[in-house]
Order: C-alpha cells, then structure tokens, then sequence
C-alpha cells in the first residue's frame, strides 16, 4: 500500500476538496485525483462522493480513515526514529515547573551517567502544555500533576507532602505541634499552584473561626519560599521544594494534624501507542529519588 496513496485520502478528506489537497501536498489536481483512485482500485471500494462542490466520505471511507491516519502517523514515527538514531538518541522530556526546579536536576545526571550518548531536551510548562505535547508527539514522558486523557498512559511517580513552614525564630518552630485557629493569629504567605491538591488547604483557611491574615498570595514557590524565609510570615509548601531548607535549618516543618494526609501528586506520561525506550528506567530514577527526599 502506497503512502502517499493514503496521504492524499486525508488530505482530500480534510479540505473537502482535491484542488484544496493538492495545493497542501504541491502536486496537480489529476496527480491527486490518480492516488485517490489508485486507492480505491486497491481497496476495491469508493471512498469518496461528491455532494455539491464537495467531497464527502462514503461508509466504506469513514470506516477506513482511521486506519489510514494510523498508518500515515505509525509510518512518521518510524522514519522519525531512525533519523534521530542516525546521529544521536534523543529523549524529550516535558514537566511543570516543580519537578523542573527540584527533581529534574537530580534525575537527569544519574540517568545520564548511564546513558552518556543519549540527548536530553527539556521543556517546562503547565500540566496542560505538557499533556498536549505528549498527545501530538513532540514529548516523549511528560511530568505532570495528573492527566485523564484516553489516549494517555499515567503512573504515579511521587507524592510531595504540603506542610506548613517557618523560620527557626518563629514562636511555632519550638512548639510540638499546632491548632489551626493559631494560624489566623500570623501572616500567612499564600502559594496557590491551582491544582486540586491544594483544595483542602484553601478550605482551612476558609474555615478558620477568624478570619486569616494572607498577607501575601503569589503564584511561584521561590517567591513564596523567599518571604518565609524573609520573615514575611508563614505558609504552606511542598516539602519537595524545601528540602535544602529544612536540613540545613533555615526553615522548621510545623506539624499541623488537619493537612497531614495533603500531597502534591506528579504523574510520569506517555502516549499509548508507544511507550518510550528510557521510560521505565527513567520512572524507577524518579520514583527512588522522590522518596529519598521525604525520607531524609
């Protein structure tokens, strides 16, 4: 079966139109018009009728379509494959910016040490961004806080604890644990990443019997992990992002019973048709390095 056969079926499918088609493909209207019937002669079936000045698919066309995008995009992915293992093995790699800033740098060096000729492109963006990318083949493994798309494959690949976090000065760092009307008594640094992860923790501050001092509400975790740590005032993080933080004592976790089950989710993806080479090796990296820093 002929490619180009079946490329010029969907492009003729898509536009509603060989004159169309052909000037997306460069070639001639009968050119076009020859692979469309070359196919249905191979086929043994007509895939196309016309309705006024456009072309329509029969049933024996919209059953064969997709099909024919399987292997146009089957045939792509191929040829894709062994032009880059022509020159070097590439690995893109999507995530959002907390597993970009505090997992990542971790990972990658460990995985490249074992890969060393393996070429490793990073793009950082939202969990929708990442999911998209993943869908049309332009990222490999994505890193995202939670996708439900059909067409994706998604595993769980860390948890990251939301805690409340303070400096060591602070009158909270010395007590062994914490009623949630005390938080209303301090300014609070507010970081919403607008995941449903963090529903729980609005809905605290929501419940408090007085109402709270959100003295700063910001959409980055450096800057809010900046303004605790410049006596701004208190606030929920994930303990991912202050590990450094916490070990080295520039900041003090404060037990707080009602958040105590709240995490932050990241899940490893792929594309189902095709699950990536590095991807199992990559997740176990992850996986082990993601439990290292809540374990240390």
């Amino acid at each position: 079966m002929n490619i180009q056969n079946l490329e010029a079926f969907v492009f003729v499918n898509h536009f509603g139109s060989v004159n169309k088609a052909a000037k997306t493909l460069f070639l001639s209207q009968p050119s076009v018009s020859s692979r469309i019937q070359s196919l249905e002669r191979e086929l043994d079936v007509k895939l196309f009728e016309r309705v006024g000045k456009r072309l329509i698919l029969t049933n024996e066309g919209k059953e064969f379509l997709p099909y024919a995008e399987l292997i146009i995009q089957s045939y792509k992915n191929g040829k894709k494959r062994l032009k880059d293992n022509a020159t070097t093995d590439q690995l893109v790699i999507g995530c959002t910016g907390l597993i970009a800033n505090y997992l990542i740098p971790h990972v990658l060096p460990k995985f490249k040490q074992q890969h060393p000729n393996v070429q490793i492109k990073l793009i950082t963006g939202t969990t929708e961004v990442i999911e998209n990318k993943v869908l049309n083949c332009e990222v490999d493994i994505g890193f995202v806080r939670s996708s439900s798309h059909i067409s994706i494959h998604k595993t769980k690949v860390l948890e990251s604890p939301i805690c409340l976090f303070v400096q060591p000065t602070h009158p909270f760092a010395q007590m062994e644990s914490i009623h949630v009307d005390e938080l209303a008594e301090q300014p609070i640094v507010f970081y919403e990443c607008g995941s449903l992860d963090w529903t729980m923790i609005t809905n605290l501050f929501k419940n408090l019997h007085h109402k709270p001092n959100i003295a700063y509400e910001v959409d980055s975790l450096e800057t809010a992990k900046g303004l605790i740590l410049n006596h701004a005032g208190v606030g929920f993080l994930p303990e991912i992002c202050v590990r450094k933080e916490v070990v080295s004592g520039k900041l003090v976790m404060i037990n707080l019973p009602v958040v105590s089950n709240v995490c932050l989710k990241t899940q490893m993806i792929f594309y189902r048709q095709e699950k990536p080479v590095y991807y199992d090796e990559l997740f176990q990296l992850s996986k082990a390095q993601g439990e290292m820093v809540f374990n240390d």
